[in-house]
């Protein structure tokens, strides 16, 4: 199973993320856990990404595909992945999918489209900044972390829907509840397929 999340800053693409890599035993890659480990680390790629991450802004697509390529490579050979923060812009797509139509057995099955209104976005962000301290969780840079999606992000839904990868789930739903109704579009997706 080869998944990709795609949803805006506080949606719960990581907390899905996580359950359904648990549930379909594949890797949960995380492009920023991978990054904030790199930046904690002090290595070169982490000090290069972290005044792009303080921003708020995406990291360069040379920086991600250096850190992020050798893990979806071994998640592919043992089961798959979740893909949770890249790619991130239509370029990052097109390239993603050149790619793995020369890697047999990497090329993504699903892309799951979480749906959650920008005003719970911005409380969910703003609640997870007083709980965990993240940097990135200050409301200014929240607000632009939301418009940097909704102008890089969101156009690549169209690509991916055009290969009939997509599945749109409401996320503003309980926990539990989005998990369900991930796992039912994502296999309802498969059965058709097969």
């Amino acid at each position: 199973m080869r998944l990709l999340m795609v949803a805006p800053p506080g949606a719960g693409k990581g907390t899905q993320a996580v359950r359904l890599a648990s549930y379909y035993t594949i890797a949960h890659l995380s492009s920023g856990d991978l990054f904030r480990k790199e930046v904690a680390a002090g290595s070169e790629v982490g000090r290069r990404a972290a005044e792009f991450l303080a921003r708020g802004d995406l990291v360069p697509d040379g920086l991600v595909l250096q850190v992020l390529a050798p893990h979806v490579l071994d998640a592919a050979a043992h089961g798959g992945y979740v893909l949770d923060g890249y790619p991130r812009t239509l370029a990052q797509a097109e390239e993603a999918h050149e790619v793995a139509g020369r890697i047999s057995g990497v090329e993504l099955q699903a892309v799951v489209h979480l749906e959650v209104g920008r005003d719970e976005l911005l409380r969910r962000l703003l609640a997870r900044a007083a709980q965990d301290g993240r940097a990135d969780d200050q409301e200014s840079v929240i607000h632009h972390r939301l418009d940097v999606y909704d102008r890089e992000t969101a156009p690549m839904l169209g690509f991916y829907a055009s290969r009939g990868l997509v599945v749109d789930v409401d996320g503003e739903g309980a926990v539990d509840e989005v998990f369900e109704a991930i796992v039912g579009a994502v296999d309802a997706l498969r059965a058709g397929l097969a």
